[in-house]
């Protein structure tokens, strides 16, 4: 029937031309013949290129109207199916989509423009997102391609040297975070520098729940204008980070994996056996026979692993409809730490769908991500690393049957690997996030967002120290192990300890906010209007303890194996009071104007409300003000030809830290504080453990920001210069108060004053751009000043003398650093070295200065150096070559100062019969009993250029019709230091109120020899 109509309309169409050609000219422009004939597919093949020729590989190409849909390869090259007649949809990030009309041809090629109108990219902001043309703040935005390659475990990782004024700091051990410090620290507080991470607008998320490979972008919001829309938890500078999300089109998988083989990258200089019988038999000494066995042991190397495997492995895929979108991934990561018996593995799991209804003005979006990591630790790992180092290397590890050799004569001298083998500590960590969220597009420009998030995290650690450990070393308790490390269990039992603890945080969060954007002519206004509700509940769990087991075979699996009621000195630790509520209820609000793309304004102010302050201060207000003129939309720029950017940013706004103390802080608590004689018996005291304080409140950060933006020669040197001064008021700290009108001595309250004041600069410069090969570079510098401005009020007042003490063990009562008001943080404060004395002993100078070996602790101390960088540097090369390409990647450190705890700590030439010491010691007087003293000895330049990575890859063209896109790359990190610094490594963490401190157990840095592989299919 179809197929008779169809002969019929022709015909007659045939016979209107014939006989009335009037007519059919009439008619023809509405009337298309082959509209009436079923439209046939065709083959459609073609490449995508730039206007300088440059294939763009991973466009987008969908046929309009369906879902069909393909990537173009490694060159550009693409394949499709699509009507004769149809519409193909060509788009890639940081370039103008273009519509491409089929034509029935089956070769077209397309060269896309680059979107200089939006300046190539859009950021990520709070509750919302703004192109980058728009920004009034400062706003570091970083790529896949632009972060760090190696193995990490942390993803505070990829962004170190990456960001300007970002100063990261990473241990080797697999098992800790890296410290991250933005724009200097602007509290007192440990634990409450690092910025605020929000996953996918989620505000507080883990961020170890978030797999590397499934980050599309990381937005590094750094003044106070950015972050103000986030209130109390903002001053210190906020990190968006965004996952992968569902894209539509045929179903796309991708896997991506590496495997790493990691050696010590440096070792302490220390003698062997045999330099150290000859060192004392120069001096006229000798090691006593138990400390003497003829061996030759390196007890680094005994410790340490040769080489240590990781490997990570990432599968995604994603596809959909119009309608309805999905992805997932799964990434399984494992690595060996170089220390023998740590090691991490970890799995994560993502789950994102999003349905778009009631005519796409409704999309829901529900996301769940399942993080399960396993980190096996070092027993006493402090311990450990400090007597890998002062061992003697005369004895073996093991006996000649095989049991561990152990001085057992010696207090605190313990047998390292026996310390490792004989205890065990294992961590176990899930992290749950799940996301859902609603998005209803009203009339009149109103867009409504409903964000609802749950996250669960739960921490199991189990502990052993078998029946070795509590015979030979129940004094190692006197060598705390970091807080990162929860063992540090009693030993004072028998037949092995055995410990284990579980606890859980949970965070609820949900924010609701009412965004509406309209253009008025040359005017457009943009305004979000939200309110949030959070509700977090930490250390929900318990601990339990035991010993005197029978065999040490069940280790802690099996608590009630053992017997403690039979040990009298043994008390079952319950743990400590670790459960923690808090709530937190805010307003907030922004307002953008944009006037005709040149003038540009931002507003914002947030109203928090928490559980955690002094009840007459709980509310407390967050404003922030920003403008930027482009100048080169003027009038008098339009004739220049050489920025094709030029803008000028100002702002100003105050931001809030909440975080790194408990939120019973403001309350008076009561507990026990010893004992009292008592009609003959002795009973317990309870007494004032904390004061009250109900007018405690938020720290406060006010920063001012300029800056300027700029790209020049069409795009190809383009950056930006920033001048920030932040100061912080309201330092909360804990000061001396008297008992006359408080019932315990300290208060804690906000009283003190800081300050921190830098500039920024990032260039970008593409020095070479051409079809077969292109170089860009970028380099990054910042410098801060950071200085305690004041530590005191008229009603609170301390000495404005804080003593830190070194990270690590020292000489009693000695320590290096000092909190001084009109200094800044990681302020050196020790004796001043003043050579040596006729008896070849050190002196120091006293406060007379006057040469002495006899000094006194503080009275004789001066300030001599600190620890902070007067610069920071990152310098990234790209170079490609058709296929190849390569990746070289510097870090710099200039300025800074390193007190060496660890050389100090070994330099004891009058116990060489007791301890090793370096090499560097064979010259000086076993007399001289005054040397390792902390000093200006042993202060040295911290400054280094560390080649941080090297990666070069190739990308293989037309494998196979199922293959896209396919890359093999090998990498090396750390591959070398050019430093004057005598330490292993000069990278010292720069987190925390030491910063700059080289103690003892300093995990060890490794050198990574990388081989990966990307495909998609």
């Amino acid at each position: 029937m179809n197929k008779t109509i169809t002969s019929l309309s022709v015909l007659a169409c045939c016979m209107i031309q014939l006989t009335a050609p009037n007519l059919w000219a009439a008619v023809k422009p509405e009337f298309n013949m082959a509209a009436m004939l079923p439209s046939q597919d065709v083959t459609v093949k073609g490449k995508v290129t730039s206007a300088t020729k440059e294939a763009l590989p991973g466009v987008t190409i969908l046929v309009e109207g369906t879902s069909a849909g393909t990537t173009t390869d490694i060159d550009g090259n693409f394949s499709i199916n699509a009507p004769s007649e149809g519409v193909i949809i060509f788009s890639y990030v940081g370039y103008i989509s273009q519509k491409v009309p089929v034509q029935n041809r089956a070769t077209i090629d397309v060269v896309l423009e680059s979107d200089t109108k939006t300046l190539g990219e859009i950021v990520v902001v709070g509750y919302g997102t703004s192109s980058r043309k728009n920004l009034t703040s400062s706003i570091s935005t970083l790529k896949p391609e632009d972060l760090n390659r190696g193995a990490i475990s942390d993803v505070g990782q990829l962004l170190q040297g990456k960001v300007p004024g970002l100063n990261i700091t990473r241990s080797g051990d697999p098992n800790r975070s890296a410290a991250i410090i933005m724009r200097g620290a602007s509290t007192l507080r440990e634990g409450a520098q690092s910025p605020l991470f929000v996953i996918d607008g989620v505000p507080g998320a883990d961020i170890s729940v978030i797999a590397p490979d499934d980050i599309v972008s990381m937005d590094v919001l750094k003044d106070a204008a950015a972050t103000a829309i986030y209130g109390n938890r903002a001053a210190n500078g906020v990190i968006m980070v965004t996952t992968k999300r569902p894209v539509k089109g045929q179903l796309q998988l991708s896997y991506s994996g590496y495997v790493s083989v990691d050696k010590v990258s440096n070792q302490y200089d220390m003698m062997d056996a045999n330099q150290l019988r000859s060192y004392l038999t120069k001096n006229g000494q000798a090691l006593a026979p138990d400390d003497d066995l003829g061996a030759n042991t390196n007890w680094q190397d005994a410790v340490q692993r040769q080489s240590a495997l990781s490997h990570n492995h990432n599968i995604s895929l994603g596809g959909g409809t119009e309608q309805t979108l999905y992805s997932a991934s799964l990434n399984y990561f494992d690595q060996q730490g170089i220390l023998k018996t740590s090691a991490l593995n970890r799995v994560i799991a993502r789950l994102s769908v999003e349905q778009k209804a009631f005519k796409d003005n409704l999309k829901l979006g529900l996301s769940v991500t399942n993080s399960v990591s396993n980190a096996d630790l070092v027993p006493y790992r402090n311990t450990v690393l400090s007597q890998m180092l002062t061992y003697l290397p005369t004895v073996p590890v093991r006996n000649a049957d095989g049991s561990f050799y152990d001085n057992l004569t010696r207090t605190g001298y313990y047998n390292p690997v026996s310390m490792m083998e004989n205890g065990k500590e294992n961590s176990k960590y899930k992290n749950l996030l799940g996301t859902f969220s609603a998005q209803l597009k009203l009339p009149f420009g109103f867009t409504y967002d409903v964000n609802m998030s749950y996250q669960n995290y739960q921490s199991n650690f189990g502990a052993y120290y078998n029946s070795y450990y509590t015979r030979y070393y129940n004094s190692v308790r006197s060598t705390p192990d970091p807080p990162a490390n929860p063992g540090n269990i009693n030993l004072t039992g028998q037949n092995g300890v055995a410990s284990r603890n579980s606890y859980q945080n949970t965070a609820k969060i949900l924010e609701t906010y009412v965004s509406w954007n309209r253009t008025f002519g040359n005017h457009t206004l943009g305004a979000v209007l939200g309110y949030s509700w959070q509700e977090n509940i930490n250390g929900d769990g318990f601990q339990a303890t035991s010993t005197n087991f029978p065999v040490d075979n069940v280790s802690y699996y099996n608590l009630g194996l053992g017997n403690p009621y039979a040990v009298p000195s043994f008390r079952v630790d319950y743990g400590g009071d670790n459960y923690q509520q808090t709530r937190l209820i805010s307003d907030f609000a922004r307002v953008n104007y944009n006037y005709n793309d040149k003038y540009l304004l931002q507003a914002s102010v947030r109203r928090d409300g928490s559980s955690v302050f002094g009840i007459n201060e709980q509310w407390g207000y967050f404003p922030s003000v920003g403008g930027a003129w482009r100048i080169n939309q003027e009038n008098f720029m339009k004739s220049q030809n050489l920025f094709n950017d030029l803008k000028l940013r100002v702002s100003y706004g105050v931001t809030g830290n909440s975080a790194g103390f408990s939120p019973y802080t403001t309350k008076l608590i009561y507990g026990s504080v010893g004992t009292f004689y008592y009609q003959g018996s002795q009973i317990s005291a309870i007494g004032a453990l904390q004061n009250e304080n109900p007018d405690l409140k938020w720290e406060k950060t006010a920063t001012s920001n300029i800056g300027l933006d700029f790209s020049i020669l069409k795009g190809k040197v383009s950056g930006s210069v920033e001048l920030y001064n932040k100061k912080t008021t309201d330092l909360i700290w804990n000061y001396p108060v008297s008992t006359v009108l408080y019932p315990n001595g300290t208060l804690t309250a906000n009283v003190g004053e800081m300050s921190n004041k830098g500039v920024e600069v990032s260039l970008n410069i593409t020095p070479v751009q051409t079809a077969d090969f292109t170089w860009s570079t970028n380099i990054n510098l910042a410098h801060n000043k950071n200085k305690i401005v004041s530590l005191s009020s008229p009603t609170l007042k301390s000495d404005s003398v804080l003593i830190v003490q070194p990270d690590g063990g020292g000489q009693t009562g000695e320590t290096v650093q000092v909190i001084l008001q009109g200094s800044p943080i990681g302020q050196f404060y020790t004796y001043e070295y003043a050579g040596k004395n006729a008896d070849g002993v050190s002196q120091y100078y006293n406060s007379n200065g006057e040469a002495t070996t006899n000094v006194q602790v503080k009275k004789d101390y001066k300030l001599v150096g600190n620890a902070q960088p007067k610069a920071l540097i990152g310098w990234s090369n790209n170079f490609r070559y058709r296929n190849l390409d390569l990746n070289v990647f510097f870090r710099s450190s200039l300025g800074g100062k390193i007190f060496n705890v660890t050389r100090a700590d070994l330099y004891r030439p009058s116990t060489a019969r007791l301890n090793n010491i370096p090499v560097e010691v064979e010259n000086e007087s076993v007399n001289d009993y005054n040397s390792y003293r902390y000093s200006s000895r042993f202060i040295e330049n911290g400054n280094y250029v560390r080649l941080d990575n090297a990666t070069l890859g190739y990308n293989f063209r037309k494998i196979s019709p199922a293959i896209k896109n396919l890359r093999l790359y090998v990498a090396v990190n750390n591959l070398f230091v050019i430093t004057k610094y005598s330490g292993i490594d000069p990278e010292i963490n720069q987190g925390g109120l030491a910063p700059g401190v080289d103690a003892r157990n300093f995990y060890p840095k490794t050198r990574s020899f990388m081989f990966g592989i990307n495909a998609s299919f």
